[in-house]
């Protein structure tokens, strides 16, 4: 986002902002939308101007209208000074991270981490003299005690697109800030409609734009929304690396937006809906749902946010591999994948075991990870319950 932005009305509801925000019909000789922007060179008329270099756009790589347009979208829902559009959550957490970051850091990322983020820190932010260190996800203040004094950022997830675990991000920002570093949040699952980290102190705010931004399964993108003091790192470093989003790509993002808010209520009552008939099923030992009363961080979760996602784990009891080849393979509606926030729905079988470092997963039982799309409720309830039908016999 820069400061020529227009149309972002103040003090609205959150739909009229997604729905009016970003956009600038009198700029587009009146079309409703910010149309794509396709282009590398921009150009100048005098020498002046190019010496100057005070035009709107210099280059095409810093951005065009319809990056701006989600960018000033983005910006409004998450209270930032600004975002910048990238071209994956991926690299969102990797610019994040390179801001806060040199040779000689420590770096500290919650143990319920997006796995891509965890291997960007292991395999490469360990080859440029960076330590990584993993904390448990419900730590809170306790994170003090592991703060160094050269930890110059917290990567926090919250909660953890696996297994769910919700993060005391006033807490966490807290020690960071005590501690001379800055923290990051993911806030993917809840979306800014439903948590506001940068309002509970978090320094920059990332998001997998693919998910629930885009909506449709059709896009690659992320968000990095910063306060005023982390912007200027985070520019400097995306600008350095040559990350850029398509005019293509933020137009399928800034039509996802459009649609969000009504999305994300959809989403959140067919998940609660289908959540709470799996806590009731008699193959099921656990629901891992933030916003069910049954969840260890329920309380945690109703003080910070204002709503729950399409996403959430489940337990089956222990049984061998061939009985989560029976539930997963003959699903009809469900289907398996690895991301999330399209209209359809998936079901991902996870290996959890392999993905923590600081507290291993020691449930016995089988987890699987819903997330739930626009089909029928008792259409997706039929199949899940099919596929139970299927895991108990094959235990």
């Amino acid at each position: 986002m820069n400061d020529h932005q227009t149309g972002n009305p103040s003090n609205t509801s959150i739909e009229t902002l997604l729905t009016h925000a970003g956009r600038s019909p009198d700029d587009q000789f009146g079309f409703v939308n910010t149309p794509v922007y396709r282009g590398s060179t921009v150009l100048f008329k005098t020498l002046a101007e190019l010496d100057a270099q005070s035009q709107r756009f210099l280059y095409g790589r810093a951005g065009n209208p319809t990056t701006e347009s989600v960018e000033a979208v983005v910006t409004a829902l998450e209270g930032a000074y600004r975002t910048k559009l990238v071209p994956s959550g991926l690299s969102a957490i990797t610019i994040a991270l390179m801001s806060c970051l040199k040779a000689g850091d420590d770096l500290l990322i919650t143990d319920s981490a997006y796995e891509p983020g965890r291997k960007f820190a292991n395999g490469f932010l360990e080859r440029m003299g960076v330590t990584t260190r993993y904390y448990d996800p419900r730590i809170g203040a306790g994170l003090a005690d592991l703060m160094l004094p050269n930890t110059r950022a917290v990567l926090a997830e919250s909660p953890g697109s696996l297994t769910f675990e919700v993060q005391d991000i006033p807490a966490l920002a807290a020690a960071a800030h005590a501690g001379g570093a800055r923290l990051i949040v993911d806030n993917s699952w809840a979306s800014p409609l439903y948590l506001k980290p940068l309002a509970l102190g978090a320094d920059i705010v990332v998001h997998a734009a693919t998910k629930m931004f885009v909506g449709h399964s059709d896009a690659f993108a992320g968000t990095i929304s910063t306060t005023e003091d982390a912007w200027a790192d985070v520019e400097r470093i995306r600008t350095l690396l040559g990350f850029f989003t398509s005019g293509d790509e933020a137009f399928l993002v800034a039509r996802g937006l459009k649609t969000l808010a009504i999305r994300m209520k959809e989403h959140q009552e067919r998940a609660l809906e289908i959540a709470a008939w799996l806590e009731e099923q008699d193959e099921v030992t656990a629901v891992l749902h933030p916003a069910l009363p049954s969840h260890p961080d329920h309380q945690l979760w109703k003080r910070d946010f204002t709503g729950s996602g399409s996403l959430f784990s489940f337990v089956a009891a222990p049984a061998r591999r061939e009985a989560v080849a029976a539930f997963v393979d003959h699903l009809e509606l469900f289907t398996m994948g690895f991301s999330w926030g399209g209209y359809e729905s998936l079901c991902l079988p996870v290996a959890i075991k392999s993905a923590r470092t600081v507290q291993p997963w020691s449930d016995p039982g089988n987890l699987f990870r819903l997330h739930i799309g626009f089909e029928g409720i008792e259409d997706l309830k039929a199949d899940l319950a099919a596929a139970l039908g299927r895991y108990s016999r094959a235990r």
